[in-house]
């Protein structure tokens, strides 16, 4: 049986690109179909401003004909500038269980970060640390949250099968309201609140612009010092807020003033990944239905995708404000539960604070590398 990788070309070969997980995991229970209209967003370097900075290229893989596979080359030069690293990457990377096709779409990866002076190889990243990336190697039994990646158990293997060895985990906690530890909380943020002047407020959707140049004030410091971290251009974030704009729930997402002056923000969504179902990718002709606010109030669990406090303020204990509101706004609606998601594994600052108030990681993410050199 001839195996073939050829890069996608034309409108045909990217939407084949974009809908074969469609495909490959039509049977898996836990598969979430993204938004084909987004992933056209995302993979358009045209209207993605990440590829103001990055350049990539797609691969389909096919059996006689027969797609079985896909993977993208990227290379992030503000990744290298910033981490003094020739690293490239891979992402969007999706298989059937055939250990030749993996190998050979991963190889091209390879080859096309090589032939660009690179010297390793990191991924998956869809397309940045920014956006979903990782794979998952632990929790298959559950689907995965909004925003966050999902595959089948087979697949770890196949990456590592062509070579490639851990770099980081990546660690999704959950938090079941009937569990959270909101005396403990509750302790602990009132030691915060007595040290200084500690607000906080819901985001003001009707001041849009506002508020996102907060979120942007900080969102580069607070994360400087993260593994992996790459900062986000203004023209970056406006392109992911834009994305996300229509489904944001304001008692979600809040900011931290400190003496009055803005030092932190916290980030929620609803699960949409439960509306992303219903739609089956496909906003049109009726998918949008699932995205009205009413349906998104409906959805029992949220994920907590952004947690940040500037780096001068990040030993004050601030983030226990936010799981403090978290816990009394879960109780107060009748939400079930939150993934707080993704967490470096030795990210402490982080990992403690979510063991303490009762949540447990329940799911591990993995990005991986490898040696481009020769």
């Amino acid at each position: 049986m001839t195996l073939e990788i050829s890069p996608v070309r034309g409108a045909r070969d990217l939407e084949s690109f974009i809908r074969l997980p469609e495909t490959l995991y039509e049977n898996d229970p836990t598969f979430v179909p993204m938004l084909r209209s987004s992933e056209r967003k995302m993979l358009d370097p045209k209207r993605n401003p990440f590829y103001e900075h990055a350049e990539a290229e797609h691969f389909l893989a096919r059996r006689d004909g027969r797609i079985v596979g896909r993977v993208s080359a990227i290379r992030n030069r503000a990744h290298e500038e910033i981490h003094r690293d020739k690293a490239g990457f891979f992402g969007y990377f999706d298989a059937e269980n055939d250990a030749e096709a993996a190998r050979s779409l991963l190889a091209t990866a390879e080859d096309w970060n090589r032939s660009r002076g690179l010297e390793r190889i990191l991924g998956p990243v869809n397309p940045s640390t920014n956006d979903p990336c990782g794979t998952l190697v632990e929790g298959f039994k559950w689907p995965p949250f909004v925003l966050m990646t999902g595959n089948p158990p087979y697949t770890p293997g196949l990456i590592e099968g062509a070579g490639y060895a851990r770099a980081k985990d990546l660690l999704a906690y959950f938090l079941p309201a009937s569990e959270a530890s909101h005396d403990k909380v509750k302790k602990v943020a009132a030691a915060v609140k007595s040290r200084g002047d500690v607000k906080l407020r819901e985001i003001d959707l009707s001041r849009f612009d506002e508020e996102l140049a907060l979120v942007m004030e900080i969102y580069n410091d607070a994360w400087s010092k993260n593994w992996g971290f790459v900062p986000m251009t203004a023209a970056e974030i406006r392109f992911t807020a834009d994305d996300l704009k229509a489904v944001v729930l304001p008692e979600l997402a809040y900011f931290a003033f400190l003496d009055g002056k803005v030092v932190g923000f916290s980030f929620a969504l609803p699960d949409i990944n439960q509306s992303m179902k219903r739609a089956k990718g496909r906003l049109f002709p009726f998918g949008w239905f699932w995205f009205l606010k009413p349906v998104l109030r409906k959805i029992p669990v949220f994920r907590i995708l952004a947690l940040g406090v500037r780096k001068e303020h990040q030993q004050l204990g601030i983030g226990t404000l936010f799981y403090e509101r978290y816990i009394d706004m879960a109780l107060a609606r009748g939400y079930r539960g939150a993934e707080l998601s993704w967490v470096l594994e030795d990210n402490e600052l982080m990992n403690r604070p979510l063991r303490h108030m009762g949540a447990r990681p329940y799911k591990k993410y993995r990005i991986y590398e490898k040696s481009l050199l020769r």
